[in-house]
């Protein structure tokens, strides 16, 4: 058993991104920030599925070519190998809950990507 508060990890670029508050042994779980007009990088798993809960603001999500658009309460699934890209088209911060399972240490694979406009 283990508890972590989210004020004791960082998050990857200072202010916004990732911050793992558990990897592994069997998933990884954290928060996701996104400013306005912030993206993260379009990537795949080959193994781990991923899903998201957003707590608060909206994003933009594609997965393979399609875009959906999501609000808190939302729960967004990806599968395995399918190319997803996220960004933060509004005014305030976006920030989900993600979750990344059956754990693997290296398994995203960064992606060339245009997104797909509405």
């Amino acid at each position: 058993m283990g508890i972590v508060n989210e004020n004791e990890r960082e998050y990857r670029f200072g202010d916004s991104g990732p911050k793992y508050l558990m990897r592994g042994p069997r998933m990884n779980f954290g928060i996701v920030v996104l400013k306005p007009g912030q993206d993260f990088t379009a990537h795949y798993h080959n193994i781990m599925e991923e899903n998201f809960y957003i707590l608060e603001g909206e994003l933009e999500i594609h997965i393979d070519q399609e875009a959906f658009h999501c609000k808190k309460g939302d729960f967004i699934h990806v599968e395995p190998k399918k190319v997803h890209y996220l960004i933060n088209r509004g005014n305030t911060d976006f920030k989900a809950a993600f979750m990344l399972a059956p754990y693997q240490e290296k398994d995203k694979v960064e992606v060339e990507y245009q997104p797909y406009r509405k």
